[in-house]
């Protein structure tokens, strides 16, 4: 497993460019692809070893490619509830000072100062994460596909954040060819898993 982590670790270039095709802010950025890396550590171990021996570092990175964008795109992600809805949400009366000097701090409407260290620590749970499941769900599913080429467009589409116009450049297959398959494949994946993909 040491050498997957290693090999995970390599890709957080990568994973930071993904990420700013999503958002344009460095903070985001950075943190979403932090929160990505402890993702894959605290993951099951052996669905991060499947997925590294059926499709190797390229089935990792889409694997990442997944999570890193509903983090970023998703309010019901770990990642919106640990960094979006906290920080913007803040409470106005903590106030916090910078400088030594407090006297040159005036706080507005006689609040009283808090400390961040107070601030409440959201416990996490990654072992039973939602995407985790329904990725892997999805996985199983789109194996069970009779066709390759079904199969193999929708990780493209899905896993790889494709638009319908940028996979019809890269792929040379006209954009109502790829919709019609992606479209089956979808209605497929929510017959089969009775949820919304």
């Amino acid at each position: 497993m040491t050498k997957i982590y290693v090999e995970i670790s390599k890709l957080t270039d990568k994973f930071r460019t993904m990420a700013y095709g999503l958002t344009t802010d460095e903070n985001k950025v950075n943190e979403a692809v932090q929160e990505l890396m402890l993702y894959f550590l605290q993951a099951n171990p052996e669905t991060i070893k499947n997925i590294y021996e059926k499709d190797g570092i390229l089935g990792i990175t889409r694997y990442g490619a997944v999570a890193l964008r509903r983090a970023l795109t998703s309010t019901r992600s770990n990642f919106y509830y640990k960094y979006e809805k906290y920080y913007t949400h803040i409470d106005s009366s903590v106030y916090t000072i910078s400088s030594t000097n407090s006297d040159d701090y005036v706080c507005p409407d006689d609040y009283r100062y808090k400390n961040v260290a107070n601030f409440p620590n959201e416990e996490i749970d990654y072992a039973h994460n939602e995407t985790l499941n329904k990725l892997e769900l999805i996985d199983v599913e789109l194996d069970k596909l009779e066709s390759w080429y079904d199969r193999e467009l929708f990780k493209l589409y899905y896993y790889e954040g494709n638009t319908l116009d940028s996979l019809a450049k890269k792929t040379k297959i006209s954009r109502n060819s790829l919709f019609t398959t992606i479209d089956k494949v979808r209605t497929i994946l929510k017959k089969e898993l009775n949820e919304d993909i």
